[in-house]
């Protein structure tokens, strides 16, 4: 019996569609990294990419519980002294609701270029059209 190591020839990748319409951000986002880092699957290696291509329809529908939408705040910095700069993610829903999506998942992610890697496969759409009909995404149920 030899032990099965996946690398970049031998992995199938798969489309998935996740609606996040009523879905929780954190459990939205814990779910979908799972997926594209490929701990789903049996051939999961830690140290390749195995993960599948996940697409996310209505992400500005993301339901963030209890006061998050008040007292959680993203921060970014410009680089020069005094720099920091806060949003409140009511506002980050309001104007960006794929970028708050896309950053709690790519958060849950490996750091370095694996993660850089796996990160690209994810594609976030706020409203419920996409791009990606020739792929023939299947529909991922994730638990609410």
């Amino acid at each position: 019996m030899k032990t099965f190591m996946a690398n970049a020839n031998t992995v199938e990748r798969k489309w998935y569609i996740v609606d996040a319409d009523g879905m929780t951000l954190g459990r939205l986002a814990s779910q979908v990294a799972a997926v594209l880092r490929g701990k789903n699957k049996p051939v999961f290696t830690p140290n390749c990419d195995t993960g599948d291509h996940v697409v996310i329809i209505n992400a500005s529908k993301v339901v963030l519980t209890g006061k998050k939408l008040d007292h959680k705040v993203y921060y970014h910095h410009s680089g020069y002294p005094g720099g920091l700069k806060e949003t409140s993610y009511r506002k980050l829903m309001a104007e960006k609701p794929e970028f708050a999506v896309k950053h709690a998942i790519i958060g849950m992610l490996p750091k370095g270029p694996l993660g850089r890697q796996m990160a690209k496969k994810l594609r976030v759409y706020a409203g419920p059209e996409h791009e990606h009909e020739a792929q023939k995404p299947e529909v991922l149920e994730l638990v609410k």
